[in-house]
């Protein structure tokens, strides 16, 4: 189903609806300040929901987070298993700030390799915030983009039918989100490694240097994203029109 959100004031002309953000560069971020690059994943949560609020002010109504991908099992035990603890208490965490500003939560991605009280938190999340209409904010969760693709060409088999692109899109985990407008990746990797593959059809692709834990605390930065996006044209397929010399 999908959700109207209330007018918001002071809405800039051109706002990305919905912002995908990479999280990268967490361990990078402590080992340069001489931490256990564990600790970079802690303090990558850190300003979370603050992160969440400013974006939603400015008008923006979707944020999906890529927090562990398909591919992020390869890591070491210690590491999955401390990810893993610290993305429950985060969900309990969020369950919270879903209440109090009237947020939609969503976990998107497969369930069947998580722990199963972290699987069950994500079950509650999206639950009890289902009708909330004040913005959406997303995790990708043990994703991957061709994951979810082939998932959703199984679930269109067994269910029976050819599909279109609108048809199709119901099938994914992310059918009833918005297209993604703007898509942000921390700590100088210019890839979109595996990430949500058919909402960033047309979207504004944005790398930066700062690892993620630096942005997410930075409101300086917040306020570049939305300046970087009002630059850019979007053109979907189309082009500048021209004149009769051929002159743009």
């Amino acid at each position: 189903m999908l959700h109207l959100f209330k007018h918001k004031e002071n809405i800039p002309t051109k706002i990305p609806q919905h912002i995908a953000f990479i999280c990268d560069g967490n361990r990078r971020w402590a080992e340069k300040r001489g931490l256990p690059p564990l600790m970079g994943h802690k303090a990558g949560i850190s300003n979370f929901e603050n992160l969440v609020n400013w974006f939603m002010k400015k008008g923006v109504s979707t944020i999906t987070f890529f927090i562990f991908s398909t591919e992020n099992w390869n890591r070491s035990k210690e590491e999955i298993d401390f990810l893993m603890e610290l993305f429950y208490t985060e969900m309990k965490k969020n369950l919270k700030n879903a209440l109090e500003k009237n947020l939609r939560y969503k976990v998107i991605g497969s369930r069947d390799r998580l722990p199963k009280k972290l699987a069950n938190i994500c079950d509650k999340l999206e639950k009890e915030s289902a009708e909330n209409t004040e913005g959406t904010v997303v995790f990708a969760l043990n994703y991957g983009g061709q994951d979810e693709i082939v998932r959703a060409v199984n679930k269109a088999i067994d269910n029976g039918e050819h599909v279109d692109k609108d048809t199709f899109e119901t099938f994914l985990d992310t059918g009833d989100l918005l297209p993604i407008d703007l898509m942000v990746r921390t700590s100088n990797e210019n890839r979109i490694s595996n990430f949500l593959l058919w909402k960033l059809a047309y979207a504004e692709l944005l790398f930066v240097p700062e690892h993620w834990p630096d942005l997410i605390k930075s409101e300086k930065l917040w306020k570049h994203i939305l300046e970087e996006y009002t630059r850019r044209d979007r053109r979907f397929g189309g082009g500048k029109k021209l004149n009769y010399a051929g002159k743009k």
